[in-house]
């Protein structure tokens, strides 16, 4: 595989290398010890698979709590989306950067992330699939978010929105200093 740092710390692109042969190809998709190898987290806990109906699709910005450090790490299976990382850690040195990746079928590229970054997507196509893996059980009450269009983030969306769960619609505007008291409480990662 091949990891690849983006321009938010602790995130990166993950790429399979292909052997191929007159049957097709081979390539592994995760390996625990080449995350291990590269500063990555590599538990998995569960492995989720999202659905989407319709291109422009929005499920995010979640982020988990300070004290239920999750990191995720996800791969489109079926269509095509574009997936976003916040940094909204205070002491992070790329605080409030974000990324904006496309995850497709067709380039069976992943991200991670790290814990406590906020994390959305954007279907590009309808009927798409995405398959993220996090490394912590899933735990009721143990999330945050923002709005997919805080000003604050400054993320252009490639398609305008056409379907957004309430709760996500419902989040709150960022707040830095709200944010910083969350994370002052005691961020475990």
């Amino acid at each position: 595989m091949k990891f690849t740092p983006m321009e938010v710390d602790g995130v990166h692109l993950v790429e399979m290398e292909r052997r191929e042969d007159e049957r097709g190809w081979f390539a592994r998709s995760f390996a625990e010890e080449e995350f291990a190898e590269h500063g990555l987290i590599p538990d998995v806990a569960h492995a989720n698979v999202s659905f989407n109906h319709r291109a422009g699709t929005v499920r995010g910005l979640h982020l988990s709590l300070p004290g239920h450090p999750e990191s995720k790490f996800i791969r489109c299976t079926r269509g095509a989306i574009v997936d976003v990382a916040v940094d909204v850690r205070p002491d992070s040195p790329t605080y409030l950067k974000s990324v904006m990746v496309e995850l497709s079928a067709d380039n069976r590229a992943g991200l991670y992330l790290p814990p406590h970054l906020a994390h959305a997507y954007q279907t590009l196509t309808d009927d798409t699939e995405v398959l993220y893996m996090v490394s912590v059980p899933y735990k009721p009450g143990a999330e945050m978010g923002f709005r997919y269009d805080d000003p604050a983030f400054g993320l252009d969306w490639p398609l305008p929105v056409s379907v957004i769960s309430e709760k996500d619609a419902a989040w709150p505007a960022f707040d830095r200093d709200a944010n910083a008291a969350v994370f002052a409480a005691g961020v475990q990662s």
